[in-house]
């Protein structure tokens, strides 16, 4: 996918090594999602997903005052009444089914505010850093929007049943520790070690086996998702790959021979 030009709002999609980095960029209104960037996510996702040296995929906004403010209301006057809502929410849908079903490792990189459609996007990712300074909130009753019903369910992964009530039934905005404790965030860092703690798990994660590490999250999200009927079939066949895999073989080697493993995800 290639980067966005110009300075007004967009999604920014730059590679930086086995790093892929989509950032919500629109710096004047808290990096709120446009109905373009929302649009925009599908095709990010699907470009980080074809190449075989993306091993990561980051989600940030850009600066650091928000990760995002959720969706752009400023829009919602045109696009989000009557039947352009239905539009307007089938994008917010493809974009986080595209995050969901991402077959790479995504992290959520949490600065400042992350709001509304901001924190559904970051919860349908696999894991969530976040500095002390970040605030979370869901408020769709505050505007009075009904909360779709297909954007629970990475909700009620993430928390108690409970607290997804609490979050949606108040619209309440929730600072980091209280976040933390109640399963939004996978970890809190200082505000001057988020990218750099970002940045060294996805590098951690990048070192792997990539067949391993994308069967390990097909078996974790498939049982999740379908507890009594999960397809066992087809997680058996993605383990039974890693097991056929050149990276195997190397894995085996590298440890014989004391050294550090060069996986090439074949």
């Amino acid at each position: 996918m290639p980067e966005a030009k110009g300075g007004g709002p967009a999604l920014r999609y730059t590679k930086d090594g086995a790093i892929a980095w989509i950032a919500a960029d629109n710096p004047a209104r808290m990096n709120a999602l446009t109905a373009s960037m929302w649009q925009a996510i599908p095709d990010a996702i699907s470009a980080a997903t074809s190449d075989s040296g993306v091993r990561v995929v980051v989600l940030r906004g850009a600066g650091d005052k928000a990760f995002s403010a959720g969706a752009d209301i400023s829009e919602f006057e045109n696009a989000r009444t009557g039947d352009a809502a239905k539009v307007y929410d089938a994008l917010n849908d493809a974009a986080f089914n595209a995050l969901i079903d991402c077959p790479k490792p995504t992290i959520a990189m949490i600065h400042g505010f992350c709001l509304g459609g901001g924190l559904g996007l970051a919860l349908c990712c696999d894991m969530r850093i976040a500095d002390e300074t970040s605030q979370f909130a869901i408020p769709a009753v505050k505007l009075g929007i009904g909360y779709n019903a297909r954007w629970v369910r990475p909700i009620l992964a993430a928390v108690p049943m409970a607290r997804a009530k609490e979050l949606l039934f108040t619209g309440r905005r929730f600072r980091s520790a209280d976040a933390e404790a109640m399963g939004l965030v996978s970890q809190l860092v200082p505000k001057a070690e988020l990218e750099a703690t970002v940045r060294a798990l996805a590098l951690e994660i990048a070192e792997n086996a990539p067949l391993s590490v994308a069967a390990a999250k097909r078996v974790i999200d498939e049982i999740s998702r379908h507890p009594e009927n999960p397809d066992t079939e087809a997680l058996d066949a993605a383990v039974g790959a890693c097991f056929a895999s050149q990276d195997y073989a190397e894995g085996r080697r590298a440890f014989l021979e004391k050294r550090k493993p060069v996986f090439t995800g074949k």
